[in-house]
């Protein structure tokens, strides 16, 4: 059935109220037939009284008119006995066998005595025939007497048979009353066995699909499918459920496949994680060598200073400051004021190798950086500026540190050559695909020079993309030009509040 649920309730009202509609103008139409015929049972005494009364009037004018000789009289007259004649037309014109039919007959045979006489006592009026006016209106009197005897013998004779009807007919409107009675409570009855059986197919498969779902909310899928092709609301919903516990297992099929890859995963991180111990233990033999070289450099600042060598004693403290920052720098982050302190120890270092081509500035605020960034971020920069700008000429290196309202900004510039646009453009390239070097298709291009060979940007990929991964942003760092747009010049914006 593809009917939706509102029409098939709809058409089981509607049922039910035709039923009840026909059983009750049935039981109607009956009992109006009866009181009909009881109200017909009395008609006839009604006429009877209403005919009685007319000839009382019509013996009345005809007296006054023999008396008194009036216009409005006769008027009376004439027009009563025509309401007698147009009543006598309705009855019995012959004998009968049957005692109120035949009773009928003599009141007609009288009644027609009657306007004879009296209009023969009306025409001897006329003539002034006082003998035959007389005897004419004995005879009417005569005959109107014994016609109002008559009636009232067929008066009662009606009534008696007028009561017999009516007890029929009273009888027949109590069995029709009770047999409306019984079919309408046998309809109401089909029709209500009809409305729950309606009723029963459309809540049967909503049990079930409270079932399947009480069944589902107790995380039991295996559960069967409804495969309902119905067009209705419920056939919606089974369609509509289906699909959900269809797409449930579906999911629960991907769950266990990611489990099941989670745990391969997981198995290959211990394994990674076995590795990665194996390596820091191998990482931790290997710093036997640099904590001897740290060891052997102070020795060799404590000899110096024995041997009053100031500025022998003063550099190899600068240098083993350096190594002990390196070795010692457990933690991915420093702040702004010791990656400061580590500048300033490598440029003192270059600049007793270097001497007097090495010229190195600092533009910075009297005051505290606390705020945290990548370790070893500034002096890769520096030491950059100082590699390239050595080449051909005396270098001057200038590291500022800027304060605005949200940033710190600090730029490391030089004077020398510049970086070639197409390993800037490349670098950030690498940055943003997170890769550490230049790719090699780029670095083994006819027109890239020995000096740009030479340039290839690993240690500025690995301080730009350290910035990146640590404050998740890539307008942290930028390269631009120097003084006068000469040489290159770093500019690294740290957060504030970081």
């Amino acid at each position: 059935m593809n009917k939706s649920l509102r029409g098939r309730i709809m058409l089981c009202v509607f049922t039910f109220l035709i039923a009840m509609s026909v059983i009750l103008l049935v039981t109607m139409k009956l009992t109006f037939s009866s009181v009909e015929i009881l109200g017909d049972s009395y008609n006839s005494n009604t006429e009877l009284n209403y005919f009685s009364q007319t000839l009382a009037q019509t013996e009345k004018a005809l007296e006054t008119y023999l008396n008194y000789h009036t216009f409005e009289s006769i008027d009376n007259f004439y027009s009563n006995r025509a309401k007698v004649e147009e009543f006598m037309q309705n009855m019995q014109k012959l004998p009968s066998t049957n005692e109120v039919i035949q009773k009928e007959y003599i009141v007609y045979q009288l009644a027609l005595s009657f306007v004879t006489y009296s209009s023969k006592a009306v025409a001897a009026r006329r003539a002034n025939n006082s003998e035959e006016i007389a005897y004419y209106y004995k005879k009417t009197s005569d005959n109107y007497n014994i016609l109002l005897a008559q009636l009232l013998e067929l008066n009662k004779l009606l009534l008696q048979e007028n009561a017999e009807k009516y007890e029929n007919n009273h009888d027949n409107i109590v069995y029709t009353t009770k047999v409306g009675f019984f079919f309408f409570f046998v309809f109401a009855f089909l029709a209500l066995v009809i409305l729950y059986l309606s009723i029963t197919t459309i809540i049967q498969p909503l049990k079930k699909i409270s079932a399947v779902a009480h069944r589902v909310s107790k995380r039991d899928f295996d559960v069967p499918l409804f495969n309902i092709s119905t067009n209705d609301e419920i056939g919606s919903i089974c369609t509509a459920f289906d699909r959900m516990i269809i797409s449930i297992r579906e999911y629960i099929d991907t769950i266990w496949e990611k489990a099941h890859t989670e745990a391969e995963l997981k198995e290959k991180e211990i394994e990674m994680q076995a590795l990665y111990t194996d390596a820091q233990l191998r990482a931790l033999q290997n710093q036997i060598n640099p904590h001897f070289l740290f060891n052997t450099l102070n020795t060799g600042a404590q000899l110096a200073m024995m041997e009053n060598a100031d500025k022998t004693c003063y550099f190899l403290e600068q240098v083993a400051d350096f190594f002990r920052y390196n070795i010692q720098q457990e933690k991915k982050t420093a702040t702004i004021d010791e990656e400061l302190g580590l500048v300033d120890n490598f440029v003192y270092i270059m600049k007793v190798r270097f001497g007097n081509r090495l010229d190195f500035e600092k533009e910075i605020p009297v005051q505290t950086f606390k705020e945290e960034i990548p370790v070893m971020t500034l002096q890769p920069l520096v030491e950059n500026c100082i590699k390239h700008g050595l080449k051909n000429k005396k270098v001057k290196v200038i590291l500022s540190i800027q304060t605005e309202e949200k940033y710190i900004v600090i730029s490391i510039s030089d004077n020398g050559s510049g970086i070639p646009d197409q390993i800037k453009e490349n670098v950030f390239l690498a940055v943003e695909n997170e890769t550490t070097k230049l790719p090699e298709q780029i670095l083994n291009q006819n027109n890239v020079l020995e000096d740009q060979r030479q340039h290839t940007g690993t240690g500025l990929i690995n301080v730009f993309l350290r910035l990146k991964l640590y404050f998740h942003r890539n307008d942290i760092f930028d390269i631009t030009s120097g003084e006068n747009g000469e040489g290159t010049k770093f500019i690294i914006r740290i957060p504030k509040h970081v």
